[in-house]
């Protein structure tokens, strides 16, 4: 191992930056240079971290370590519970003061609250930082701030379509494959009455030795901490993610994008990917992934409306919800379009809900730290932007509960896409519903005592009182908005006697949940 006195360069590898062809490696020389990693406990706590959330991360951090070192490659690693550092930043100093290396490296982080504190630890003890770019990343934040420049607004199908064009993914001869650059109209499709049949589960992967290491430890460090450890396999290492990636090709993708926003009672997974968590550790890279799509739609395995649907969550919205958080930060997080002010109710950390949809959503994410991307934006968050929650905590308890959660992904899909708060940089309008659609897309509501059609009354479904009280309260904002004035001319059917009782029960509804 290089010592203090000739070490050239610390390379700061993150919790979710766990992929060997690193930019951070470009040019490691084991006699010369060493790998920097540390377990805080300041990142399972500056949010109220799912349990899940923290073993994945360490137990993902362990085995990436174990590779390092067979690899023969020196790595000082700082494990949670061996040494008294609370921060990142105070790990770092720990091990700059010590080794006193010409410079550190570090690849684009995902959160610029990480990328700040590494900064300012560098800039106290008079260190240069080397940043490289992140590779998992098809459009760098320097390259989209160039594509974003001078365009009235951003929209992810403009930047999907150029990146399309750029990398020739899904095109053939300058043009989409199949003639259209969107196939998002076929793939609203619900189970019907008869639901959803066998489907087939994820491939789940039992906790190695090492893995169970990370469990005790969260038990230990976080016994207070949200949600269940007793049913954690997740993917912890490129070669099971290539697997889960795999078991996901062959069985689900197929079927994925027809139902891709469908809901179901006790199906947690559906057809979706159970990926995400492994993208964005980089144990899987998304090239790779779009790669095995494609080869899976070339040899007729899978439709092209399910590969087109899976290539744009990644190409796509990842790409654009990845540029909108860095050339927007660090104000991005203080946005609050609609004024939404009310609290985060506590049973949205407990489940303890009468509406099915809802306990159905927050249940399986307390057991699983999972929820699909419908579950996210038209039950549990729809809920919330209905409710008037402030976005912040919504964006809080959005980053806490799910496994696959890191800032820059999680932000802009919480405060833009779902809430609305960021007044149409990322969607160009809010989401909102009433009951009718949960009722639509799946089997919730045959069991909730609440009636989707219902605004008033007894057996009214909140959803739907509060998603007319919505239009109410923002009829001057989005009456006449291109996308959305159709929802507020319904509103313009209803007299003032059934919006003055709408009001009333939406006033009671929310002393009855922020109770």
């Amino acid at each position: 191992m290089p010592q203090p006195a000739d070490l050239r360069h610390l390379v700061i590898v993150l919790g979710d930056q766990l992929n060997r062809d690193s930019a951070a490696f470009d040019g490691f020389d084991p006699g010369s240079d060493r790998v920097w990693m540390a377990e805080v406990k300041q990142e399972s706590t500056h949010v109220w971290s799912h349990r899940q959330r923290s073993a994945l991360f360490l137990a993902a951090m362990r085995h990436f370590h174990q590779d390092l070192l067979a690899a023969g490659w020196p790595v000082s690693y700082y494990r949670l519970g061996e040494h008294p550092h609370e921060s990142l930043g105070e790990a770092l100093a720990a091990e700059l003061e010590l080794a006193r290396p010409a410079a550190a490296i570090l690849v684009q982080p995902g959160d610029l609250r990480v990328l700040d504190e590494i900064r300012q630890t560098l800039v106290r003890l008079d260190l240069p930082l080397i940043l490289r770019e992140d590779r998992h990343i098809f459009m760098p934040p320097d390259a989209f701030a160039r594509w974003a420049k001078g365009r009235r607004e951003l929209r992810n199908e403009h930047l999907y379509r150029y990146l399309r064009r750029q990398s020739g993914i899904l095109m053939q001869d300058q043009q989409p494959a199949g003639g259209r650059w969107n196939l998002d109209a076929d793939n609203r499709r619900s189970f019907g009455r008869a639901g959803p049949g066998r489907v087939p589960a994820p491939q789940g992967f039992a906790p190695d030795p090492i893995t169970r290491t990370a469990l005790a430890d969260v038990s230990r460090h976080f016994p207070g901490h949200p949600g269940s450890l007793g049913n954690f396999d997740w993917p912890v290492t490129a070669f099971d993610a290539r697997q889960a990636l795999r078991d996901f090709i062959q069985h689900r993708l197929p079927v994925f994008g027809p139902y891709q926003d469908a809901l179901w009672q006790d199906q947690p997974y559906l057809y979706h990917s159970r990926l995400a968590a492994a993208l964005n550790l980089h144990l899987l890279s998304p090239r790779e992934t779009i790669a095995a799509a494609i080869v899976a739609f070339k040899a007729g395995h899978a439709p092209l409306q399910s590969v087109e649907g899976f290539v744009r969550q990644i190409l796509g919205w990842r790409e654009f919800v990845h540029g909108i958080y860095w050339l927007h930060m660090p104000d991005y997080r203080q946005h609050n379009a609609l004024g939404a002010e009310q609290a985060l109710p506590r049973w949205y950390w407990t489940a303890e809900i009468d509406m099915v949809c809802l306990r159905e959503a927050i249940a399986q994410t307390l057991s699983l730290g999972y929820a699909h991307h419908i579950q996210r934006l038209m039950v549990t968050g729809l809920f919330a932007l209905l409710l008037g929650v402030r976005p912040m905590e919504v964006h809080e308890w959005y980053l806490a509960v799910y496994v696959d959660a890191v800032e820059w992904v999680e932000l802009p899909n919480t405060l833009g896409m779902s809430q609305y708060a960021d007044g149409g940089i990322v969607g160009s309008k809010p989401y909102v519903a009433s009951g009718r659609y949960i009722q639509r897309m799946s089997n919730y509501c045959r069991s909730c005592p609440y009636r989707p059609e219902q605004a008033v009354g007894p057996k009214a479904c909140p959803f739907t009182t509060l998603y007319w009280d919505f239009l109410m309260r923002h009829a001057e904002r989005f009456a006449h908005h291109p996308r959305s004035a159709q929802q507020w001319r319904n509103l313009e059917r209803l007299d003032a006697e059934t919006r003055a009782a709408i009001a009333a029960q939406a006033n009671s509804l929310r002393d009855r949940l922020l109770a």
